[in-house]
């Protein structure tokens, strides 16, 4: 039967059995019916949210394989002045990325991903035309700003997906950064290999026209198809039945989303004053700063070890389809155990082994051997520990602000990253730098843990107070956030 065309929202929800702006669990026949609904929202969003995610990656990590493909030496850049072409990336990037998670919902995800793809691909095919530093430095901030339009992404997963299936599914999505990272490593052999000197242009050049050109063409498949929230799903209502519709805003309910897209500025600085927020932060940046110079300084590595650069760039392949496998392993684990800490605790003392190998280890089987276990255990914990902020913030000022802020405060000590990593071949000073961090990293996540396990066994013992009562009565989640009395966080 054909659907009218008009929105499904919060207020057609069944009002039986909801206390306190929580609805009751799912029933046995909407259980029956939730397995089929997973199915299609599964083969619907993820896949053209992770190809947008895809794309994005390709856009930050070609300045990678476009060094060892003779950008530096055309160009004329120095170490220090490759180290600064990788950093300024985020500067546009981290001054966007807040406000752009907050408007997901005002501009419509359709909208604002489709549009960043369209901005980045076009800002990345200018790039062929560049011919000084000044200008590449302009080129990556611009690309920054767009690119800070699409992390709203595991934000607007969550709109989806309860705490029980959200690492799985943003791990798919942030598997892509892998399989972006051996796409890149695939075009740029290719590019090396054949066009080379085709309209006399170095390599390079044609590597940023081709990655340019790509997103733009399937943003225009991104804003067609991609649904906008579970409250306006009338853009896909060839899709869903009006049953499965209501089933997805009663999920979406269940996990402590509310349909709002008020921005409330005081919460924001609440969050700002929670200690968990900034565990959180200190997990991220310790994460993104091994993975950020592993991803923009992995082809040069490799290249460290003695290899040519054509036999360097497929070699990259093989360490990013390594870490494809773990980063849904370990989501997948964590999913089912309903745990995140242990399992970042855990990556983080493999990624300890792998470094120290780097930094002892002569050969050059063995050091690349060490590359693929990094790769294996830095890219899941990204993947877990977003979605651990995702669940342990609620509301949509306060989830959507976490997400934000844990991430774009973690890119911006990435930039030190890309500092640290200044002394070819080895980078032993970057990589001595890395395990610090990601010593640092274990520590924090392991604080974390017991401090939401505390809080919560606070919380369950004042649950049905007749303080929590109160706040039932005459507030909602998007008032309180964290202090709703009925939700108990992930650890």
């Amino acid at each position: 039967m054909e659907l009218e065309s008009k929105d499904v929202t919060l207020e057609t929800v069944e009002k039986a059995d909801v206390r306190a702006g929580t609805p009751a669990a799912l029933t046995e026949e909407e259980k029956h019916l939730q397995r089929k609904l997973k199915w299609k929202m599964d083969l619907i969003i993820l896949p053209l949210l992770s190809t947008v995610y895809f794309f994005a990656q390709m856009g930050r990590s070609d300045i990678g394989n476009a060094k060892i493909m003779g950008m530096d030496k055309e160009l004329g850049l120095s170490a220090h002045q490759y180290s600064n072409v990788a950093s300024i990336f985020q500067v546009g990037y981290l001054t966007f990325q807040l406000p752009a998670t907050l408007l997901v919902r005002k501009i419509g995800p359709p909208y604002q991903f489709g549009g960043a793809m369209l901005g980045w691909g076009l800002v990345t095919v200018c790039t062929v035309a560049v011919h000084s530093y000044g200008s590449l430095m302009v080129i990556r901030v611009f690309i920054g700003v767009c690119e800070a339009f699409v992390q709203g992404s595991v934000f607007y997963l969550s709109f989806w997906y309860p705490y029980s299936e959200l690492a799985t599914r943003g791990a798919i999505y942030f598997s892509t950064a892998a399989v972006a990272g051996a796409f890149n490593g695939l075009i740029a052999y290719a590019v090396a290999k054949d066009l080379g000197g085709v309209n006399s242009w170095e390599p390079w050049r044609w590597l940023f026209l081709i990655e340019g050109v790509l997103p733009m063409g399937w943003a225009f498949v991104v804003i067609t198809f991609l649904p906008s929230t579970p409250e306006h799903l009338k853009v896909i209502g060839r899709f869903f039945s009006e049953d499965e519709k209501r089933l997805i805003i009663k999920r979406s309910r269940l996990a402590h989303n509310t349909g709002e897209s008020k921005i409330r500025p005081k919460l924001i600085l609440k969050l700002l004053m929670d200690p968990k927020f900034w565990m959180l932060v200190c997990i991220e940046s310790g994460n993104l700063f091994c993975l950020t110079s592993l991803t923009n300084f992995l082809p040069a590595i490799i290249h460290g070890f003695g290899w040519s650069t054509v036999k360097s760039q497929l070699m990259t392949v093989i360490v990013y389809a390594c870490s494809f496998v773990t980063i849904i392993f370990w989501a997948r684990v964590s999913d089912k155990t309903g745990r995140r800490g242990v399992f970042i605790v855990t990556n983080a003392g493999i990624a300890a082994i792998a470094y120290i190998l780097l930094l002892t280890v002569k050969s050059s089987s063995g050091r690349f051997a060490a590359t693929c276990i990094l790769a294996m255990s830095l890219y899941p914990n990204i993947v877990v520990n977003l979605t651990w902020s995702a669940s342990i913030n609620i509301g949509y000022t306060y989830r959507a602000s976490a997400t934000a802020l844990v991430n774009s405060i973690g890119q911006a000590v990435s930039i030190a990253a890309n500092q640290a990593y200044a002394d070819p071949p080895y980078y032993h000073k970057g990589i001595a730098a890395s395990l610090g961090m990601i010593g640092f990293v274990a520590v924090m996540a392991v604080v974390l843990l017991f401090t939401l396990k505390w809080e919560n066994e606070r919380k369950r013992a004042r649950q049905f107070s007749e303080e929590s009562e109160q706040v039932r009565r005459t507030q909602t989640i998007d008032d309180v956030g964290n202090k709703w009395p009925d939700y108990f966080f992930t650890y």
